[in-house]
Parts: structure tokens; C-alpha cells; sequence
């Protein structure tokens, strides 16, 4: 059985829309971080950075395997189960690269953003320009990718687009204020952003957990 530690973040959304996508039958675990779930010693002993989302597979080959770290987990499902990342090639590390640019790039500033821009009691105009200048650059650069081609990755769907549609979707909800006028503007952002949110294994993966 796999078991999902996760919470109502767009980190841990990738994992439950990369289970559902698979068809993968789990077990999900909440960890309320904002109760400071995160730091109960059992959570510590899977994932010791004290971070959502976390899996346990008791199943893998080779024995039972505890992961931390999103994108860590989107990789060894998908090699897993050899579907939604290429097994070599180009089309393996285009994916492989663009998955590192939403861990690297887009999900730090949205989350920068966030914190900032609405998290924040205190509103630094300097810090909030910062983060959603940045959050709009990296738009443009989505914007430019998926003006030639389909998906982030290429011709077909990945995990590249599994990591990054929780977090790009918030430019139309959680971000609007910051983004919205952005997007408004970026058709081939607008139609990937429908294209992926139309999934039913998406749309299921959004709702994990309930809370």
C-alpha cells in the first residue's frame, strides 16, 4: 500500500494528481501544518525537512521506501509504473528539466509571493513587487514554452505539468490580485491552464485531502 502524507498545499497536490492520474490505490495521511503536525516525530523519521508531501510505499521493489521532497516523488512513480515521464531520451530530460524549474524557479516565488502579498500582516510594497515581477517573468517564460508546444515537456503530458499546474493555477485564485491580468494575457498559459484543469484525475488530485 502506498500511504500520502499531505495537506491542502499546491506541493502536496502534485503527488495526489500524479496518484490519481496513475490509478494507484493509497491511503492518505493529513498532516496539519498549521497545527505543527509537521514536526511530530513520526512525520520526522519520513521526512526529516519537516514538509508535505511524503510517501511511503510499502511495496517498492527492493523493500518498503519512505520519500520526501515533491519531485522526488513524481520521478520514482513515475519509474515506478513507466508512465508520464519518458524512460530515456530527449523527451525524458525535457521533463526532467522542467520539473526542476517549478521546483527552482516558479514554486518558491508563487510561495514568496503568497506569503507577501496576502499571507502577511505587515505589506512591504518593495518585497511584493519583487515576487510578483518575478512570478510574471516566469509566466512569459511558460507563455513562450507552450506557444510551441503542447504540454511544458513537449508533445505529451508529464510530470512537468503534474508539478506545475497547483501552483500555476493559483495566478487565476489565490494570486488573482498579483497575476490575473498577466494571465489574461498569455492564450497558450490560458489554454494549457484549461487543458490540464479539465483532467478528472486532476480535479481529483486538487480535492485530496479533505479537510
Amino acid at each position: 500500500m502506498i500511504t500520502l502524507y499531505t495537506f491542502t498545499t499546491p506541493n502536496g497536490r502534485k503527488v495526489s494528481i500524479m496518484l490519481e492520474e496513475l490509478g494507484l490505490p493509497y491511503e492518505v495521511k493529513t498532516v496539519d501544518i498549521s497545527k505543527g503536525e509537521q514536526f511530530d516525530p513520526a512525520f520526522l523519521a519520513i521526512s526529516p525537512n519537516n514538509k508535505i508531501p511524503a510517501l511511503v510505499d510499502d511495496e517498492a521493489e527492493g523493500g518498503r521506501i519512505a520519500l520526501f521532497e515533491s519531485g522526488a516523488i513524481l520521478t520514482y512513480l513515475a519509474e515506478k509504473t513507466g508512465k508520464l515521464l519518458a524512460p530515456s531520451g530527449p523527451a525524458r530530460y525535457e521533463a526532467i528539466a522542467w520539473l526542476h524549474w517549478q521546483i527552482g524557479g516558479l514554486g518558491p516565488m508563487f510561495g514568496q509571493l503568497g506569503f507577501f502579498g496576502v499571507f502577511s500582516k505587515e505589506k512591504i510594497p518593495t518585497a511584493i513587487k519583487r515576487y510578483a515581477d518575478e512570478a510574471n517573468r516566469l509566466l512569459g517564460v511558460m507563455e513562450k514554452r507552450l506557444t510551441d508546444s503542447a504540454y511544458l515537456a513537449g508533445d505529451e503530458y508529464s510530470i512537468a505539468d503534474i508539478a506545475t499546474y497547483p501552483w500555476a493555477v493559483n495566478s487565476r485564485t489565490f494570486l488573482g490580485e498579483f497575476l490575473a491580468e498577466s494571465v489574461a494575457q498569455k492564450p497558450a498559459v490560458q489554454r494549457w491552464l484549461d487543458a490540464v484543469g479539465a483532467r478528472p484525475a486532476v480535479q481529483r488530485g486538487m480535492a485530496v485531502p479533505k479537510v
